[in-house]
């Protein structure tokens, strides 16, 4: 069965950090580029950063000053380390894996909560 769970999220005060994880089951981890998204208020998914198979990472933008992404092929799993976390990070972020072939679907976690409070 094909699962993705994240775990990791939470509330921390701005400047903070978390470092979420996926772990993946029932798929071919090492072989699949890995991604996380976020989903702020109001606003459309995007995304954070992805790696490839090959350990090359991108990254949106400015968040690559700021956060990190890394995979354990060994442990089937994806992480994301964020730090100095700011008030308009707060959202949902969320594990995927896409398709490597037409006929198979992209996965994606359910995601899980990041807030930002002092």
């Amino acid at each position: 069965q094909v699962q993705l769970v994240e775990s990791g999220g939470g509330l921390v005060q701005p400047g903070g950090s978390l470092r979420p994880s996926c772990t993946a089951s029932g798929v071919d981890f090492s072989n699949n580029n890995l991604a996380w998204y976020r989903q702020l208020p109001g606003k459309q998914r995007e995304l954070v950063a992805e790696i490839s198979s090959q350990y090359i990472t991108n990254y949106q933008g400015s968040l690559k000053y700021r956060f990190t992404i890394s995979r354990d092929n060994f442990k089937n799993q994806l992480t994301l380390r964020m730090k100095s976390l700011k008030p308009d990070d707060p959202g949902i972020y969320l594990c995927y894996i896409p398709s490597r072939r037409p006929w198979e679907d992209d996965l994606w976690g359910k995601g899980i909560r990041v807030a930002v409070s002092s």
